[in-house]
């Protein structure tokens, strides 16, 4: 199992992070989701570039890299 962290932006009130939250739980592989304002941990076995396209997917301004 991998451990990815991701540094967010945009993301401001409780409710960006769990669209952000529930964003990261719906990519297939992924375990858990640990997330604060600027960053995301996430264990499980899934692909980086597929965390950040489910962050971006949700068009309200949230990055990840």
């Amino acid at each position: 199992m991998s451990h990815i962290n991701l540094t967010l932006s945009g993301v401001s009130t409780p409710e960006d992070l769990n669209r952000v939250t529930t964003a990261l739980m719906m990519v297939d592989g992924v375990e858990s989701v640990d997330i604060g304002r600027e960053w995301a941990e996430v264990e499980g076995r899934v692909n980086r570039d597929a965390l950040i396209a489910a962050v971006e997917a949700l068009k309200s301004g949230f990055t990840a890299r």
